[in-house]
């Protein structure tokens, strides 16, 4: 077997975006270039490494089991290049993945205190949705992701091995109203009053709803602002031009104008905050910010969250 380092970063692109398309514009490549490498892998490899489905593009067992392998080669590509030009790191790089609403309360201060604690680690973050997350972890381009699942928070993707995941805390969703208008005054509100409210939704174009509209909420809602920025989102939500739903634990965070109310009607709605990572015996770096994430919960516990026991 002949591997080239491309194609292996071809394999690795691949597993992490989901389709041919996706990793050709991440690589910087024609599609049909992604496309021929993908095929000399297959041809090189004697097996099946895609499964080529009409929702996009998922590696098989033989699949993974060379990207397992091709996450090692390509690392180690990388440090020889380090060395050889005399640019060998001197510290622990840790890279870094969180859903949108997490990196505004918990990133900060997970920084601040590594900045004490472990100086030679340094983290560099990105941001996606869960599903994206697990990909890129699966894929090697992130150590850790820090992750959201929903009851009854089942696993969060049924591949094997599976991924060691810890939870961090349990965060009830409310609303964000105005402080002044319609529910001025009000710490809660009843899900009926909440129909015909003007909602700030945020475009899902994954198998993931994202924060917007009140999960599940009856009828048809009315939409009158799309975004997928939270600082848009909460402006406009300051300016009276609608409401949107957020997890409790924005309470700190929130721009002068914006309440937070509780939803009552229907059982709370409640979203587990997870750090996931490879199984295996993790690099020291890596669970010296693990252990950070976790002491993030705890720490912020009593500020508008609800810890797990």
């Amino acid at each position: 077997m002949d591997f080239s380092s491309t194609a292996l970063r071809v394999l690795r692109q691949v597993a992490e975006s989901g389709s041919f398309t996706a990793a050709a514009s991440q690589l910087g490549y024609t599609q049909s270039a992604v496309s021929r490498q993908a095929a000399a892998l297959e041809r090189s490899a004697g097996a099946v490494l895609f499964e080529r489905r009409f929702d996009g593009v998922q590696l098989t067992p033989a699949g993974l089991t060379l990207l397992r392998h091709a996450r090692t080669i390509l690392d180690s590509v990388s440090a020889a290049e380090h060395e050889l030009t005399g640019t060998a790191a001197r510290t622990e790089p840790v890279r870094l993945g969180m859903v949108p609403s997490a990196g505004a309360v918990i990133l900060p201060g997970v920084l601040t205190r590594l900045a004490t604690a472990g100086p030679h680690i340094t983290v560099t973050t990105r941001e996606g949705t869960t599903p994206g997350l697990i990909r890129a972890l699966r894929a090697g381009s992130i150590d850790i992701a820090v992750l959201t699942s929903r009851p009854p928070h089942r696993p969060s993707d049924g591949e094997s091995p599976r991924l060691h995941i810890e939870t961090v805390e349990d965060t009830e969703l409310q609303v964000a109203a105005p402080t002044t208008g319609l529910f001025s005054g009000r710490t809660a509100v009843h899900v009926d009053e909440l129909v015909d409210a003007p909602w700030i939704d945020t475009p899902s174009p994954s198998a993931e709803p994202l924060l917007g509209v009140w999960p599940g909420l009856p009828g048809r809602p009315r939409v009158v602002h799309t975004t997928s920025d939270w600082l848009t989102k909460l402006q406009l939500v300051a300016g009276g031009f609608g409401v949107t739903t957020v997890p409790s634990r924005m309470a700190t965070v929130l721009p002068h104008g914006v309440s937070l109310l509780r939803v009552d009607g229907v059982p709370p709605e409640v979203r587990r905050i997870l750090v996931a990572r490879l199984p295996g015996r993790p690099a020291p770096a890596v669970s010296d910010v693990v252990r950070a994430l976790g002491r993030s919960g705890r720490s912020d516990s009593g500020r508008g969250r609800r810890r797990v026991r």
